[in-house]
């Protein structure tokens, strides 16, 4: 059979998750990924080519 198990000490600086100062930084990249995500989505050229590419699959006659 199994001996019985001690539990394993806790770290002293017990780390369970992000603080506030953590979430915030981590809200602020997020948001600001996106931004830059949004403004390349809707430039022109990207536009254009995603326009140009569901054209061409709607096209393609399958």
């Amino acid at each position: 059979m199994f001996a019985p198990t001690r539990p394993l000490p806790r770290p002293v600086g017990d780390d369970a998750g992000m603080t506030t100062s953590e979430y915030a930084f981590c809200t602020i990249t997020a948001v600001a990924f996106a931004g830059v995500l949004y403004a390349v989505l809707t430039s022109g050229a990207v536009s254009e080519a995603l326009t140009n590419l569901v054209v061409d699959a709607l096209s393609s006659g399958f």
